[in-house]
């Protein structure tokens, strides 16, 4: 009889007032994954952790975490942990202190005596371990939330872009500590916004838009998915770029990563087209070039972000929780 799956959620809906957060969606991860869950700013992509993790009830849907059904206002059960946004903890104490109040806290079998000191060691907070939670770092107290969750020795990790905070050497040190919690067997989710970073952790990925799935499964599937024609653009003036492009069916375009020009997806035919209605239209084309098919490029294919204006938010109501 095969394995059910570790995280099963089918079906599952939100609406806050008279806005659908989620419609149907559909999440399922097996044991030992790393699965990643991307969307733009209002996907959807925070309700459904805080539903995952028991702090919001879905609408309508069912959800199940390791073979059991979840039962919102019941406590997550055994061998679940994670966090949703910024961890919340005491700041007037250490980092050891909060960690040793939420050991303490735990229902759960009892740890060995050094079990904090070993979390503190994992996330590299050791040495800051007894100075005040007050003068962490944004980036500190975000490892210091990972650590909480992983006083449990979770089996299903659910995460809420574990890495925003950190400087690259410390994103570089959680996303190892991820895949040897993976290669160990512990199932993992995590939310993030940057590409690169789920291109190169999960082997296995959930796209939402809008509030429904507009992917999910290998990464090598969507790969495969992927347009053909990806050039990068950089113009003499963005904006009017922008405009030009909405009156052009088979273009579609969003800004660049770094910030800089446009990355378009379109046809030869539909390029060629809005390339000559620039020059109409009086905008310089300061260079053209072709990129490689990449994670990023399928995730804007997918989402039609013909505006590629990232100033909406993911958070959708609720309070910023770290969960055990």
């Amino acid at each position: 009889m095969p394995e059910r799956p570790a995280l099963e959620a089918l079906g599952v809906s939100r609406r806050y007032g008279e806005r659908l957060a989620l419609h149907r969606v559909d999440l399922v991860v097996q044991g030992g994954q790393l699965h990643g869950l991307l969307g733009p700013n209002g996907a959807g992509k925070t309700t459904l952790l805080r539903i995952l993790l028991g702090l919001v009830r879905s609408d309508a849907g069912t959800v199940r975490l390791l073979d059991r059904p979840l039962q919102p206002g019941h406590g997550l059960p055994d061998g679940i942990a994670g966090f949703v946004e910024t961890s919340g903890f005491y700041p007037y104490l250490s980092g050891r202190d909060n960690l040793q109040l939420l050991q303490r806290l735990d229902v759960q079998p009892a740890r060995p005596r050094d079990h904090v000191e070993d979390m503190l060691g994992q996330v590299g907070l050791a040495a800051q371990a007894d100075d005040p939670v007050a003068d962490y770092s944004a980036g500190m107290r975000q490892r210091l939330g990972l650590a909480a969750a992983l006083l449990r020795g979770p089996r299903l990790l659910l995460l809420d872009e574990p890495t925003s905070s950190l400087d690259p050497a410390g994103a570089r040190d959680v996303r190892a500590l991820l895949r040897e919690l993976a290669a160990r067997g512990t199932t993992i989710v995590l939310s993030s916004h940057d590409m690169t970073e789920v291109e190169e952790l999960c082997s296995t990925l959930t796209i939402l838009h809008h509030g429904r799935v507009a992917f999910s499964g290998a990464a090598t599937e969507l790969r495969r998915l992927s347009p053909d024609n990806l050039h990068a653009l950089r113009s003499s003036d963005d904006a009017a770029a922008l405009g030009v492009a909405s009156g052009h069916p088979g273009i579609t375009i969003a800004r660049s990563p770094d910030g800089h020009g446009f990355d378009v997806c379109a046809d030869l035919a539909a390029l060629d087209a809005y390339i000559v209605a620039l020059g109409a239209s009086g905008i310089a084309v300061r260079s053209l070039e072709r990129r490689s098919r990449s994670l990023e490029s399928l995730f804007l294919r997918l989402t039609a972000q013909a505006s590629g204006d990232d100033s909406g938010s993911d958070r959708e109501g609720g309070d910023s929780r770290m969960v055990w």
